[in-house]
């Protein structure tokens, strides 16, 4: 079972690995591709511990060239829609997708900001997200996109947070009833999305955590 779990993670690898990102990212906005090994590794946790991929409707924040998106859709859900104010970023992920052939995987161009009272209101099983971390001036942006993919999600949401901000975020989390765990834990490399300006960055160390919103908590019991 574990060499399964393993060859699984390794063969998404593989195919994140093939897509196209960004080649000149925004930094005002932000945008730095989630490196395959860990998008994998996240799809993973997910699919084989909490089963919140497989057959789920799943929601992707700031999705960018789309790598969770379809790391999810790949991974088994039933559909995945990636969201993202940049229509650039979103024409890559969308060549991603149909490079892929994939039919369960959809983009939509919008300000994430004004998903909180939209259509896609608890439209989703689990939201996924690799927020901004609010460095370029945007403080506090980070917990702007958390708040709004608990708004949308029915069940739980996974997030990609520096790891000095975890006691923050629980104490954020505790503000909003839901529940908190870190899952898993690895070292960022922004110089590789940003190489022109290494004087400006460094290595941070991130974890993805895992919100489950009260509903689900009270399913679990």
């Amino acid at each position: 079972m574990l060499k399964s779990k393993k060859k699984k993670a390794q063969k998404l690898q593989e195919i994140l690995d093939s897509l196209d990102v960004y080649e000149t990212p925004n930094i005002a906005l932000e945008q730095y591709a989630t490196p395959p090994h860990l998008a994998a590794q996240w799809m993973n946790i997910m699919a084989e511990n909490t089963g919140e991929v497989e057959g789920k409707i799943i929601g992707d924040l700031g999705c960018g060239c789309g790598t969770l998106t379809i790391a999810a859709a790949v991974y088994g859900a039933e559909m995945c829609v990636g969201f993202d104010i940049d229509k650039s970023a979103l024409e890559i992920a969308q060549r991603n997708k149909e490079d892929l052939e994939l039919q369960n995987v959809d983009f939509v161009q919008c300000d994430v900001m004004d998903l909180n009272d939209s259509r896609w209101h608890k439209a989703f099983d689990t939201v996924v997200l690799n927020p901004p971390f609010g460095t370029k001036g945007n403080k506090g942006i980070d917990m702007m996109f958390l708040k709004t993919a608990l708004s949308l999600a029915r069940n739980s949401v996974y997030s990609l947070h520096k790891s000095s901000t975890i006691e923050h975020i629980k104490k954020k989390a505790k503000e909003w009833n839901v529940t908190i765990h870190p899952m898993y834990k690895m070292i960022f490399n922004l110089n590789k999305s940003y190489h022109r300006h290494k004087s400006n960055l460094r290595d941070i160390e991130v974890s993805v955590i895992r919100f489950i919103l009260p509903e689900a908590n009270k399913i679990n019991l």
